[in-house]
């Protein structure tokens, strides 16, 4: 007869069985969460989406240090999740604009709760 550990789950930190798992899934909210946000720069173009829809010459404005290749990455990711949309308007000339969706606003509170969890490491000693 083999021995077999039961788990006993933090029920906070993993709620439900698809949480449970003993590798990476990307059927895990977790990792679902974290794909959201991968990649250098991501995080800060969905924070300027957050607050409202953004054109190319306002995320220059506002990100000038990110390259034009990188931004065209990140918002085609964004748009490829679903957490974002490319929006062209009427009239002349167009003007394409990029907007968070319904999904894409449910970042908010990771957003929000990443920054207040790194504020929380960088003012704490390590041991």
């Amino acid at each position: 007869m083999t021995h077999q550990t039961v788990r006993d789950w933090d029920r906070a930190l993993v709620p439900t069985g698809a949480g449970r798992t003993a590798a990476p899934d990307p059927a895990c909210p977790v990792e679902a969460a974290l794909e959201a946000v991968r990649g250098r720069w991501t995080t800060l173009v969905i924070r300027e989406l957050l607050h409202g829809p953004r054109g190319y010459r306002e995320f220059r404005r506002t990100l000038p240090a990110l390259s034009d290749k990188v931004l065209t990455e990140r918002l085609a990711q964004l748009t490829a999740l679903g957490l974002a949309e490319r929006v062209e308007t009427s009239g002349f000339p167009t003007r394409v604009v990029y907007r968070l969706t319904a999904r894409g606003e449910a970042l908010r509170p990771l957003m929000t709760e990443l920054y207040r969890t790194g504020t929380e490491l960088l003012t704490t000693p390590a041991r």
